[in-house]
């Protein structure tokens, strides 16, 4: 293998140009959709263009879930650096037909270009296997805080980039977003090797494998289903967070777009210092059970103060979440990958990036019935998930953790 810290290196580059395309879009497509011209891009086949805008925004994470479903499962068997150079290369291609759509003024193929470029952005899970295949050479702790550390500042530059090109054109931040891929791609090509590749190669065909092999099979595993269900309530009140945040800060702090960039900017800020900086420094110290509970009831705590409606708590917390968010981030992944090696790095990386996806979605459902009475609601709701998961946590380390010897 060559010097793992340039593979890691590659990785966070990969990590971070992915997270880049997938949050560059959102200061794009809602002025484009709303307050863009009236053609027929904007108005497709006659419907209202907050349908449009609404399936354009909900193709992508769509597209994520069922990448990460069978992504990671997909490099367990062909290898890492195979399906992600193949994930990568459709990714850009998907930019730029998302580009070509919006020249052409063709909702239908930038629907699909959405759908197809989120299948390949599910990538995130082989990079966090990645990450996991470089111990003991890199400790788990330092290579998952570096990857974590990249995607938070993915989502950072993502939408500064995207509404900084705006003015130039819908089409351009595509076209960028294709560009900036390619380097990640030749430090991908030329110095991460093809790990992976130690499911039986004979007999089924990949369709089959991914039908039959998808991340959803290792919850037949009771020790892995039990830490699923905890999981998903914690990132059921952290997507309830990261979606709803900006809403309150309109609503109890009164703050316009300027504001909510400045808020989100040093909450990003925060959480790569915590992950690219602090928890390599001290994170092994601590076991990642054990630290994943500590922060889930600190974020249990901060969404509680949020659903008060207090206007200065709540903005200091907003701020300081980024710590224990970014500290439970990199500690379940660490866990995951060293509890449940046996099913494959790649199949447990990509159950973690589903439950995320699938209590994304259910956020997404519950949370717009919920504002519809108060925004505090859905935060209220996230302080109890959060709650339940750390309680459950608390249930884990007393009784046994599943494969606690491997931890």
């Amino acid at each position: 293998m060559r010097h793992p810290r340039l593979v890691l290196f590659s990785v966070c580059c990969v990590a971070l140009m992915s997270t880049v395309g997938v949050a560059l879009p959102y200061p794009i497509l809602s002025p484009l959709f709303i307050d863009g011209p009236v053609n027929g891009f904007t108005h497709w086949a006659g419907l209202n263009p907050k349908l449009l805008l609404g399936i354009a925004i909900a193709l992508n994470p769509f597209g994520i879930l069922l990448g990460s479903l069978v992504l990671g499962p997909m490099s367990d068997r062909y290898g890492r650096r195979r399906i992600m150079l193949a994930t990568l290369t459709l990714a850009i291609l998907g930019y730029a037909l998302s580009a070509f759509a919006l020249v052409s003024e063709n909702f239908p193929l930038f629907a699909l270009a959405r759908f197809a470029t989120g299948l390949c952005e599910g990538n995130a899970a082989i990079a966090r296997a990645i990450a996991a295949d470089l111990h003991p050479q890199i400790d788990k702790t330092r290579s998952f805080s570096m990857v974590n550390a990249s995607l938070y500042i993915g989502w950072l530059v993502g939408p500064l980039l995207g509404g900084f090109l705006m003015p130039l054109g819908a089409w351009v931040p595509f076209v960028v977003a294709a560009a900036m891929m390619l380097p990640a791609l030749v430090l991908l090509a030329w110095l991460v090797p093809n790990t992976g590749a130690k499911v039986d190669l004979s007999g089924r065909g990949w369709l089959t494998f991914a039908r039959e092999q998808h991340a959803f099979r290792l919850l037949e595993d009771p020790a892995v289903l039990r830490i699923f269900w905890l999981q998903l309530a914690f990132t059921f009140g952290l997507n309830g967070f990261y979606e709803f945040y900006p809403l309150w800060l309109v609503e109890f702090a009164r703050l316009g777009p300027t504001g909510i960039s400045w808020v989100t900017a040093a909450l990003c800020a925060v959480m790569t210092l915590m992950s690219a900086v602090v928890w390599p420094r001290i994170g092994a110290r601590y076991r990642p059970l054990g630290a994943a509970r500590a922060m889930a009831w600190c974020a249990a705590a901060g969404f509680a103060v949020l659903a008060s409606g207090l206007e200065m708590p709540g903005l200091v917390v907003i701020v300081l979440l980024g710590a224990p968010l970014a500290i439970y981030g990199t500690s379940m992944p660490v866990y995951w990958s060293q509890a449940f090696d046996r099913h494959g790095q790649g199949a447990v990386m990509g159950l973690l990036s589903t439950t995320f996806c699938l209590a994304n979605v259910a956020v997404a459902l519950v949370g717009a019935a919920l504002i519809m009475l108060d925004t505090r609601l859905v935060l209220a709701l996230s302080a109890i998930a959060c709650s339940v998961a750390a309680a459950r946590l608390g249930g884990v380390l007393r009784h046994g953790a599943p494969s606690v010897a491997a931890v």
